[in-house]
């Protein structure tokens, strides 16, 4: 064998195995992007199904809930019962319950500490009673609002955030 030769047979074959990398390294795809974050309208696009979406684009949908749910213990039974509350709801129900949280999100701090201490007194009632403090709560001065709260606060475990 001459030398010419000897030394272009393993040449050959290193071109030939650095082809077949560089072919497969260009194969790969990257995963698509992740959903954007809660609020972030971006760019409009058709999301798939549950079922189409990648795993790490179900993780980023569920991360924050997880987060949630390993921080505080304490609040996994409430938890648990919001997500079976909402299961049964009918869609009608679910609207009204979407619109109620955007309302809540665009208030002030002070408006949401009114709206949770209305809330706490307002379920404890009867519909004719509910009816005549909604009543008196329109009639009432913003300083008599805030007098009242102080008067009726909500309880804790009532503050969503």
């Amino acid at each position: 064998m001459t030398p010419m030769r000897r030394f272009a047979s393993p040449l050959l074959l290193l071109l030939l195995a650095l082809c077949c990398v560089t072919a497969t390294a260009q194969d790969r795809r990257p995963p698509p992007p992740p959903p954007p974050p809660p609020g972030d309208k971006g760019p409009q696009q058709n999301w798939p199904a549950w079922d189409q979406l990648t795993a790490q684009q179900r993780d980023v949908l569920v991360s924050q809930l997880r987060d949630r749910w390993n921080d505080d213990p304490s609040r996994r039974g409430r938890m648990m019962d919001h997500a079976q509350r909402w299961q049964r709801m009918s869609p009608q129900q679910r609207d009204q319950a979407k619109r109620g949280m955007e309302r809540y999100e665009r208030m002030s701090p002070e408006q949401r500490d009114q709206a949770r201490a209305l809330f706490d007194r307002m379920r404890t009632l009867p519909p004719a009673q509910r009816k005549q403090l909604r009543d008196q709560w329109d009639a009432m001065t913003p300083q008599q609002r805030e007098d009242w709260v102080r008067a009726h606060p909500p309880s804790p475990e009532d503050d969503p955030d």
